[in-house]
């Protein structure tokens, strides 16, 4: 019995153990897409402050290719020691269990939440020759003369090809949906012409649409943009429109519970950043005002969007392949 007693000690003292001494190297967040894309914009922002708070270097290691699988398959195999991290996106946790027939990770099983970063916002653009300024104006043009817009989206199985899906569907249009090799590729097509509208986050084509190369007509969701509050949100001409992407941290299963803790207490003081605060918006990411909330509320969040993309894919009659 005094065996047993103490190893039931010993247990209650490895747990704070971890946060005590969690980070003694750096930290790594895996991303899984390509430098320069909107998940890694934000993933290195955060870092960059993580790093100061942790004292210890959080390391962003990009991943891309098969519709985020390569990364967060990687994600999901590292050792679950609180060394490595998973800066997941929408398309990873909640598009893809409903796309693919064959999914080498478990959102849900594979992972733990830490902590719900932020909401990434796809704007619907169009080359300046096109006579729309706005959604309704857009989707005019479509039905008096259907079929002749083509639409650049990123995939049809990937948010903004199912977000061109769902606005075919919902406003009774018949927008051509031309998916791209790569992102950069389908953005150079609206802009020089030879797709007359796209849907693209509001970080990459932020620049675009200042300089004139574009025009954005709408938000694809609820909301307006924080920087651009004269684009209209969809949801203004379709309501209940919503198809933002968001970025969550996420922690291997049998990451220690305090590791986790500790972690969401530095991102949700990451998020409440004055510097972070000020520029976030300005590249299309909107941050919740009361931070990045606890581990629990990630949790219900992603438990609700799962449920989301499964009425969605519904809708749309999308089966997994």
């Amino acid at each position: 019995m005094r065996y047993v007693a103490a190893l039931f000690i010993t247990a209650s003292l490895v747990q704070p153990v971890f946060a005590q001494t969690w980070p003694q190297r750096p930290v790594t967040f895996i991303v899984s897409q390509s430098a320069g894309a909107s998940p890694d914009v934000m993933a290195r922002m955060i870092a960059n402050k993580l790093s100061a708070t942790l004292g210890q270097s959080v390391i962003v290691e990009n991943k891309p290719g098969a519709g985020n699988v390569i990364g967060a398959q990687a994600a999901a195999r590292a050792a679950p020691d609180g060394y490595t991290f998973f800066f997941a996106t929408s398309a990873a946790l909640v598009t893809n269990p409903y796309m693919l027939k064959t999914l080498t990770y478990d959102p849900v099983k594979d992972f733990v939440p830490v902590a719900l970063v932020t909401r990434s916002h796809q704007v619907i653009v169009v080359h300046p020759d096109v006579a729309a300024r706005t959604l309704p104006e857009l989707i005019a043009l479509d039905k008096a003369a259907p079929g002749k817009i083509s639409m650049s989206v990123d995939g049809a199985r990937n948010l903004a090809g199912v977000t061109a899906q769902a606005l075919n569907k919902r406003a009774g249009t018949q927008f051509v949906l031309i998916p791209s090799v790569n992102i950069n590729n389908g953005l150079q097509d609206t802009i020089t012409g030879r797709t007359q509208a796209g849907v693209f986050s509001a970080s990459i084509v932020e620049a675009h649409v200042k300089s004139g190369a574009l025009r954005a007509i709408a938000t694809a969701s609820t909301r307006r943009l924080v920087a651009a509050p004269e684009v209209p949100a969809a949801a203004e001409t379709l309501p209940g429109f919503d198809f933002a992407g968001w970025f969550m941290v996420m922690a291997p299963t049998g990451t220690p519970a305090d590791i986790v803790k500790k972690l969401n207490g530095a991102i949700d003081e990451a998020t409440r950043d004055p510097q972070v605060r000020e520029l976030a918006p300005k590249l299309g990411f909107e941050l919740d005002p009361k931070g990045a909330g606890t581990p629990e509320a990630a949790e219900e969040f992603l438990n609700d969007q799962l449920a989301l993309w499964a009425r969605t894919t519904q809708e749309l009659g999308i089966e997994p392949q």
